[in-house]
């Protein structure tokens, strides 16, 4: 479909690569990989034609369609979410705009016999046939399809584009892409602002898309699922791997080490071949023969082994200050912004050393809640940070608040202070940033170096509560994994929002879910979470549109005896007795996890039981219990 040939991009006399060919082919699921500032996104766009190469070509059918959603865009203002979307059907729209003038003309005239008349409906016709093809009478239902996939309701449908972050915009952008159904589909790092949810549901688009994707992700979960080719762009070269990320790092291994291989191979026989060129040059009749083994070596094409970009940033969190058990207590918590309800009556305990993510869609109150632990935001109910809780904050914005002015050097050293001071330098090494990067202004910095440096401020004070939203927006996987390590090894709390599914594995055991206006727990690392939201998601298929839950049809299945009015009624009966004693004991459980969190947030008593491990063991297996009952009564309810 698309012919990429000898392509060279130079700047200022570097080549960011070099000679480059490879095909792109109908329903190819390629990912582009590659260090920082190795061209990737600038190949995808001279794929898309807003940058030429500095020698070679792209060659592609002149009727195929690209379409490119890059990284940093300029969003249009004054429509609605609906209009806004609508502008992805430009030939519709032109098409519609010709029938009506059509259809004018034909009220208007009366000239039926002219040949212009006969023009003016073979015209529509043709019209009406071309707006049949385009799917015209199905756009507003793919336009509503689209955006609730991607996590608008209908309800933001006619609200400005102005009103929504640049993430949510960002989304508008992405549904026009889709609707309009390209033939290619470029995409440089288009989970950055979506949540888990719309990840999955772009997901299961792309297995659907019938044309071709190239995409650019620091996701690799999100890679995995979705390519199933990998071009890596490395020392100024391509290598072409069938296959999807994680079995492109396996086989990228052994490809080096095969380079490896033949490099130590090849030294051997050079080495050999100087030994008999030293031990004949001297001898007049064998001059000759050390003549033709240098020009042997000369003619020998050196095997390369491609460098390792080993430059990753390393380090850990220092040990955490000494705390209380109880590190956070939350009570009826709730927000609303104006007649916005956000959330409401959050409650539960977050204990010293656990990992807890905050999940759920954008706009549920996530980072609303981050907030409000932060102290950043007025609520209601009550949040109450344990005995010596030390709390540092990673905002999801955080990078964009540094002072721009600054440079990197003053940025820290102005925070750091006692012996950090001395370290400084080091600290900043440890992050990436080395000789004159520390001289930098923030301003000039990419994404990803302020991602770093806002990363760097957390290692100044021993905090034993750190609150991670986003954390790793603007990283490459090489940072990602190295800060996911360093937060398993942290000693202290940690409470985050991510919605990059292979960073929080490992890290978080315990979920809460913010939806529908609700906080519900997880007992359960993200991996048992996602299972359970697709059965979910699948679960909705079988909604009808009037919304009622329409059995899957089963094929030859004998149909069973209906059941008599009697039989229901002892069924009724049962399912009822059951529920009463479920319902019995979770107000007896929630009774006693009451009375305990009473005494926990008593001063004298805490001090009681801040040591008493039976308390706090007991605590866990009533708020399990407690879980498992809830479950019983939502199955009962619904046999009922």
């Amino acid at each position: 479909m698309i012919s990429v040939n000898s392509v060279t991009v130079s700047f200022g006399g570097y080549n960011l690569f070099e000679n480059i060919s490879f095909l792109i082919n109908p329903k190819d699921r390629i990912g582009l990989a590659g260090k920082n500032g190795a061209g990737k996104s600038t190949l995808l766009k001279i794929l898309s034609g807003n940058q030429n190469p500095t020698s070679g070509d792209i060659s592609m059918p002149k009727s195929c369609k690209i379409g490119y959603l890059p990284q940093d865009m300029i969003h249009q203002h004054g429509r609605t979410v609906f209009e806004e979307t609508e502008t992805a059907y430009q030939e519709i729209n032109i098409l519609e705009k010709r029938i009506d003038e059509i259809n004018h003309q034909l009220e208007t005239r009366t000239d039926y016999e002219s040949a212009s008349y006969a023009n003016l409906i073979e015209e529509q016709s043709l019209v009406y046939s071309r707006l049949d093809v385009l799917g015209a009478a199905n756009r507003n239902e793919e336009i509503e399809k689209i955006l609730k996939g991607l996590g608008f309701e209908r309800k933001d449908f006619d609200r400005q584009t102005a009103e929504f972050s640049g993430g949510w915009r960002m989304r508008i952008e992405l549904a026009k892409l889709l609707l309009q159904n390209p033939d290619v589909l470029l995409l440089d790092e288009p989970t950055n602002h979506l949540d888990i949810e719309a990840i999955i549901w772009l997901e299961e688009f792309m297995e659907t898309f019938q044309g071709s994707v190239i995409l650019i992700s620091h996701d690799k979960t999100f890679l995995d699922n979705v390519t199933t080719r990998t071009i890596e762009i490395s020392n100024q070269k391509i290598y072409d791997y069938k296959t999807n990320y994680s079995r492109y790092l396996v086989l990228r291994q052994e490809r080096k080490e095969q380079q490896e291989n033949a490099a130590k191979n090849q030294q051997k026989i050079i080495d050999q071949t100087e030994v008999l060129i030293d031990k004949y040059r001297a001898k007049a009749s064998k001059a000759s023969f050390a003549q033709s083994l240098i020009k042997k070596l000369d003619r020998m094409e050196r095997v390369e082994v491609d460098e390792d970009d080993n430059q990753a940033m390393y380090f850990r969190f220092p040990p955490p200050a000494h705390s209380g058990k109880i590190v956070l207590t939350v009570e009826h918590a709730g927000k609303a912004f104006g007649e916005k309800r956000i959330f409401s009556d959050a409650s539960f305990i977050i204990t010293k050393g656990e990992k807890i993510g905050l999940v759920g869609r954008n706009g549920e109150g996530k980072s609303t809640m981050m907030k409000m632990v932060a102290g950043k935001l007025q609520h209601e109910g009550s949040i109450k940070l344990g005995h010596s809780v030390l709390m540092g904050y990673f905002e999801q914005d955080q990078e964009e608040k540094l002072d721009p002015k600054k440079t990197v050097f003053e940025t820290i050293d102005e925070l750091a202070v006692g012996d950090v001071r001395k370290q400084v330098r080091g600290l900043l090494g440890s992050f990436l940033f080395r000789g004159d990067d520390i001289d930098k202004k923030v301003q000039v910095l990419s994404g990803g170096e302020r991602g770093r440096l806002a990363l760097c401020k957390l290692l100044l004070e021993p905090y034993n509560l750190l609150l991670m939203d986003e954390p790793t927006n603007h990283l490459d996987i090489r940072s990602k994994d190295i800060l996911k390590k360093a937060l398993i090894d942290y000693e202290g709390t940690v409470i985050m929002v991510s919605h990059d599914r292979d960073f929080m594995k490992g890290i978080c055991d315990r979920l809460f879910e913010f939806r529908d206006g609700k906080v519900k727990e997880h007992l359960c690392g993200i991996e048992e979470f996602m299972q359970l939201r697709k059965v979910e998601r699948l679960n909705e298929l079988d909604l009808d549109k009037s919304g009622v839950k329409q059995a899957p049809p089963k094929a030859a299945e004998k149909k069973p005896e209906k059941a008599t009015p009697a039989q229901d009624d002892k069924v009724q009966k049962t399912v009822l007795s059951q529920l009463k004693k479920v319902e019995e004991k979770i107000t007896a459980i929630e009774n006693e996890l009451k009375n305990m969190d009473h005494k926990l947030s008593d001063a004298s008593e805490y001090e009681k039981l801040v040591h008493d491990k039976h308390f706090f063991d007991n605590y866990n297996r009533l708020k399990n219990e407690l879980e498992v009952e809830m479950q019983k009564w939502e199955e009962l309810s619904a046999n009922l």
